[in-house]
């Protein structure tokens, strides 16, 4: 992101993204893959929104015995406090990350969904102000 700082324009590091590497079922890859193309945006925000929506229900239903047999690695960065959030979530439901992930998927909200552009947004010296 872009932030201005004493007038000029200063090219910055998202410090409230984190990268996360992870195992995903390849067909809901290819079909986030293009969702997200269609959409102007990334599959990492796809999934955002959809893991929000989880955490929102608070509560999974999650059947261990048909975890998908095509997982892929999966590299992208996330929002830091939803990862973790995410994470904790996973702990106490005793599952994995990854299964979070994949449930999340039938909450995705496009509506919601960061566009592409977002990662190049500019901001003001004091956080949350977006100029743009």
């Amino acid at each position: 992101m872009w932030q201005k700082i004493n007038g000029k324009l200063v090219h910055v590091t998202d410090q409230d993204r984190i990268k996360f590497r992870t195992n995903i079922s390849k067909k809901i890859l290819k079909k986030l893959r293009k969702i997200a193309e269609e959409n102007n945006t990334h599959v990492n925000y796809l999934l955002e929104t959809g893991l929000k929506e989880t955490m929102t229900l608070g509560k999974i239903s999650f059947d261990k015995k048909k975890r998908p047999k095509d997982r892929v690695q999966y590299k992208t960065t996330y929002d830091r406090e939803l990862l973790e959030e995410v994470r904790a979530f996973a702990s106490r439901n005793n599952i994995f990350v990854n299964d979070v992930i994949e449930y999340s998927v039938q909450f995705i909200s496009i509506e919601n969904t960061k566009k592409r552009g977002y990662k190049h947004r500019i901001e003001l010296e004091d956080k949350g102000h977006e100029l743009d």
